[in-house]
């Protein structure tokens, strides 16, 4: 059986040499823009929040108040998912993977995160809620997610969210699923 031709293209050494560098060039590239992406994905969320108004400053600050009219007639599912986007930095769950609320009522739920680095850390979560046409009726009146969560070597906790559904979301929407990113900044947080 015949070796497979090494040069099936017939270039000659120095121009294989130069595809070769001109391929490592744009991989090198390739690797250093994505890895440039995933650190500056959280200040970029941030951004964002800021220019569309979704979960900035300004719109936490506005109050949520509890509707007096709660939808005891109504069940609507909430799931928790979480995703730590740091792999292996972070442990980082959902205390309940979901539960059956009333929309109006105000509901405690929480997610636990453990430190898994040799050393300090800081973390951020970023939140999406789906169904997106939910996500205006959705209120987190306390959430981890508003502040960076600074963790010692091996610590881990609690982190508290209340939120309540207005009952004004859409008869059709009777699951709603809240997922956090959990992202790694210590880096970016210390300049």
């Amino acid at each position: 059986m015949d070796a497979p031709d090494p040069n099936p293209a017939g270039l000659t050494r120095d121009q294989q040499r130069r595809a070769n560098r001109s391929l490592t060039s744009r991989l090198l590239i390739m690797t250093l823009a994505s890895f440039a992406f995933g650190w500056a994905l959280v200040p970029l969320y941030d951004v964002f929040c800021k220019l569309t108004g979704v979960g900035n400053a300004e719109a936490r600050a506005a109050p949520v108040e509890a509707h007096e009219a709660v939808d005891a007639a109504r069940l609507i599912t909430i799931e928790f998912v979480a995703n730590p986007a740091s792999v292996g930095s972070y442990e980082f769950h959902p205390r309940l993977a979901s539960m059956r609320i009333h929309p109006g009522k105000l509901y405690d739920a929480g997610f636990y995160a453990r430190n898994l680095t040799s050393g300090a850390s800081v973390a951020q979560a970023v939140p999406s809620i789906s169904p997106h046409e939910a996500a205006q009726y959705f209120h987190k009146t306390e959430c981890f997610c508003y502040s960076q969560q600074k963790f010692q070597q091996g610590e881990g906790r609690d982190m508290p969210l209340r939120f309540i559904v207005d009952p004004k979301l859409p008869g059709n929407i009777d699951k709603v699923t809240l997922a956090y990113s959990f992202y790694d900044i210590t880096e970016s947080s210390s300049r």
